[in-house]
């Protein structure tokens, strides 16, 4: 019977590789790449099984990506395997539609067994993490005190691409619009979040797993 396929997205390479020996005893690794839009093109291409993603990459966050990759299948599975131990973070992946949510800090063994899970169509959370999860959802089940959430997709990566440091022009280019069009997300952005300032924008976008430092 052939392997079940793997893509893995994480901007640290080493990570990466290291993952790769994880992995590849039970899974056949279908490639590695290091920023969201380079994984939504791959999956696209390569069709994987399962894909691990890292939350945090250049241009298009893990999360982020979720939309586009499920407009390409429906099906995708995804497990997400991050630094960010915060609930908030755990929620909105899930609510994206992820299968998993595995702590890096965790044993390796937890990873295998989120994508056995998710190959099973089933849900997996780091057990670390899986009450402060599940008491969220019961007391906050529409996300509706996740500032996050406020915004469009558009909006967040328009916000992620400024606060990685392009300007309007260049985060046009990424995402084939105007750059008069980003200058007006900006704009909205900042009415919706109470932002004053480029470096407030930054800042959120930081501390809410936008951008990683």
């Amino acid at each position: 019977m052939s392997r079940k396929r793997v893509l893995l997205a994480d901007d640290h390479r080493m990570v990466a590789e290291g993952l790769r020996g994880i992995l590849t005893p039970e899974f056949e690794l279908a490639g590695i790449v290091e920023n969201g839009r380079m994984l939504v093109e791959a999956a696209k291409n390569l069709r994987p099984d399962v894909i691990v993603a890292d939350i945090g990459m250049p241009e298009l966050n893990g999360i982020d990506a979720m939309e586009p990759l499920r407009d390409h299948n429906q099906d995708v599975r995804v497990v997400f395997l991050t630094m960010h131990r915060e609930v908030a973070y755990a929620r909105r992946a899930l609510e994206a539609g992820a299968s998993g949510y595995v702590l890096k800090h965790s044993a390796s063994e937890e990873l295998v067994m989120a994508i056995r899970a998710a190959l099973d169509d089933q849900t997996f959370i780091s057990p670390a993490i899986a009450g402060e999860v599940i008491e969220s959802m019961r007391r906050d089940p529409d996300l509706s005190m996740d500032p996050v959430s406020s915004l469009t997709p558009r909006q967040r990566e328009v916000l992620q691409l400024l606060a990685e440091g392009k300007s309007a022009k260049e985060a046009a280019s990424v995402l084939g619009i105007s750059a008069r069009t980003v200058e007006f997300h900006k704009y909205e952005i900042m009415q919706v979040l109470g932002i004053h300032n480029n470096a407030e924008l930054v800042h959120f976008a930081i501390k809410h797993g936008i951008v990683d430092i």
